[in-house]
């Protein structure tokens, strides 16, 4: 595996693509792990690592379950998405369906952060703005969907995201060496990649290249929208709406997601918990992450290391541990505007 060239595909055996010809592919996964050890001391956390999703095509760990999805959709015979997206997830779609020659319609709270639908329109999505959240975004969505007969790109409505974001996964395993970490800490809107992440890890223990050791699975939400987290402390099987939902932290503003009960079925079984941030510790955690390690978080993956205070303090973690944060995207997002004409062509 360590021999070949091509990133995410090095797992493609293991991905949902028959013939490698349809493979769209744009130089996604094979990010990088790197040792906090500035960040760690600080926390006193010897021990602690961040995956770097940012340095992904479009800028997120969305583009591994687009190349992976949008891939396979094509080579079933689609040829027009749709995407319900808080941001990201709509310029990926919108970069691999111009990659693999198809047309894509995204949907997005008008509040979107302005470089996620300056991505879209750039690679030739149609952005159509929503009043409302993503959740608003994915009753339109699914109504063009089956109006039209669009391939429906929603989280976890087809199979194929949750099986590129696994290779995250497969990767930190690799990285230790066939090992599982101690905890992963993972920030959780609609908490695709989390259950990809543990998918991953049961596999290879099918597989027969890891034993049957798991890594605790924390979800971190925000303050202002933490369904997963109340459902979880209120033992539910399911996430009840999140009345009036708001963060800066635009992929944890997921008032009710739809794959809520694999999320909490991964938290319990793995033995792992919830924790809940503020925005301002977000930011305070991306500017100290900056400062110390040179990594520009998203506000998103600053929430997983904003979380591992209140984690120590209340002895879910222990200091000794072997702990993964993900990062999800790159904060260079921000500071890109949205395009001010479209351009055909």
């Amino acid at each position: 595996m360590a021999a070949r060239p091509d990133r995410m595909w090095n797992w493609r055996e293991l991905l949902p693509v028959r013939d490698p010809q349809h493979i769209v592919y744009l130089g996604e996964g094979g990010t990088p792990m790197f040792h906090a050890r500035r960040l760690g001391e600080t926390l006193g956390l010897p021990h602690l690592w961040i995956k770097d999703e940012g340095l992904n095509p479009t800028g997120s760990f969305k583009a591994r379950g687009m190349a992976a999805a949008v891939s396979r959709a094509i080579e079933l015979g689609a040829r027009e998405f749709v995407v319900p997206t808080a941001g990201n997830a709509g310029a990926a779609a919108a970069a691999y369906g111009a990659r693999g020659g198809a047309r894509v319609h995204v949907y997005m709270p008008q509040d979107a952060p302005p470089a996620n639908r300056a991505g879209a329109q750039t690679a030739g999505a149609e952005v159509i703005l929503v009043d409302g959240l993503i959740n608003d975004a994915g009753r339109l969505a699914a109504a063009y969907a089956k109006e039209r007969g669009w391939f429906d790109l929603s989280t976890t409505r087809e199979p194929y995201r949750v099986e590129g974001k696994k290779t995250m996964g497969y990767e930190i395993a690799h990285h230790f060496g066939w090992r599982a970490p101690d905890v992963v800490v993972y920030p959780t809107g609609g908490g695709t990649g989390l259950i990809g992440i543990w998918k991953a890890f049961e596999e290879m223990q099918a597989l027969g290249w890891i034993d049957a050791r798991r890594p605790r699975m924390v979800a971190v939400q925000a303050e202002g929208c933490a369904p997963v987290h109340r459902a979880l402390y209120a033992g539910a099987e399911r996430c009840e709406a999140w009345p009036a939902a708001h963060t800066d932290a635009a992929g944890l503003r997921v008032p009710q997601p739809f794959a809520d009960e694999m999320i909490l079925d991964v938290l319990r079984r793995s033995g792992g918990t919830s924790v809940v941030v503020s925005d301002g510790a977000m930011r305070n955690a991306q500017e100290c992450i900056g400062r110390r390690e040179g990594i520009l978080t998203c506000l998103e993956g600053a929430a997983t290391v904003a979380a591992l205070r209140a984690l120590l303090e209340t002895g879910l973690l222990q200091a000794d541990e072997q702990i993964v944060c993900l990062n999800t995207g790159t904060n260079l997002h921000t500071a890109l505007p949205p395009p001010k004409d479209r351009v055909d062509g």
